[in-house]
């Protein structure tokens, strides 16, 4: 079956067609949401509302433009509708620190602690070094996608980087007296 077939055969509810759909998109769908959660199982929660969602809205995918970028947005958008509604964004100063520059050795630091040391990161701060770093965006996209002001996306992002800078420093101390 076509995807553009399968895309009509879900907004009728078909249920064949919207696991299929599922199992095309979830294993992206579910690294969005892993990116933007602080544990597995509120990313696995954020998934299952995310599809939800798409599947909710999937009639209103006028063909126009890829539809795994469509379906990445929907996504994101629902993640991050969780975390507005949750008022976690809201920080007292928008001081914006010096730029931090984060020096790493590959071979000392693996990806998977990088990881791990962004997924600790407090929530306001690890979606905007999400959205900014990984997936590219500008603040003043950010500050629209997080409903909060450009000023308030580029203290978040600097305060993620120091803080992310003290944890690497840290570790890479710790390795040096063993």
């Amino acid at each position: 079956m076509s995807l553009e077939k399968l895309i009509k055969q879900c907004a009728k509810n078909d249920r064949r067609a919207q696991k299929e759909i599922y199992h095309l998109y979830a294993g992206k769908l579910f690294s969005i949401c892993l990116k933007y959660s602080k544990n597995r199982d509120e990313a696995q929660d954020n998934f299952q509302d995310g599809f939800i969602t798409i599947f909710n809205k999937i009639g209103q995918f006028n063909f126009r433009g890829s539809f795994e970028g469509w379906v990445k947005r929907v996504m994101l958008n629902t993640v991050l509708l969780k975390y507005r509604k949750k008022r976690v964004l809201n920080i007292v100063s928008e001081e914006i620190p010096d730029e931090v520059v984060v020096d790493v050795d590959d071979d000392e630091i693996s990806l998977d602690f990088l990881l791990n040391l962004i997924r600790e990161l407090p929530e306001r701060y690890r979606l905007v070094f999400n959205l900014y770093v990984l997936d590219g965006y500008s603040h003043r996209e950010i500050s629209e996608m997080l409903n909060i002001a450009e000023g308030t996306s580029k203290s978040n992002l600097a305060r993620a980087r120091a803080i992310l800078k003290r944890r690497v420093e840290e570790y890479q101390e710790q390795q040096q007296s063993i």
